[in-house]
């Protein structure tokens, strides 16, 4: 017969390295943010799910190696995102 495992822990997902120290919301958050990092992201030049982080801001896409920055944890800002809108709602009004 298989082993049984318990759940215990698995709430705390890439978080759980840091045992029980934090608190539970913090340990949550840091591994919400880790999930969304680490997520296939979408390259702005050849459409692929490869971009990949390499530091801090700095995303690079290991089809086209197009490297370009962005954000902390995510490649495209809310703020990004809003000035590409303005500056492409601009451009329409000329």
């Amino acid at each position: 017969m298989a082993k049984k495992y318990s759940t215990k822990g698995r709430i705390s997902r890439s978080a759980g390295r840091f045992g029980t120290r934090y608190g539970r919301k913090d340990r949550k958050l840091v591994a919400d943010l880790e999930s969304r990092m680490r997520a296939p992201h979408v390259c702005t030049k050849c459409a692929r799910p490869n971009v990949k982080r390499i530091g801090t801001g700095i995303w690079k896409c290991s089809k086209c190696g197009h490297t370009f920055a962005g954000g902390t944890y995510i490649p495209a800002t809310s703020v990004g995102k809003n000035l590409l809108r303005t500056m492409k709602n601009a451009l329409e009004a000329q």
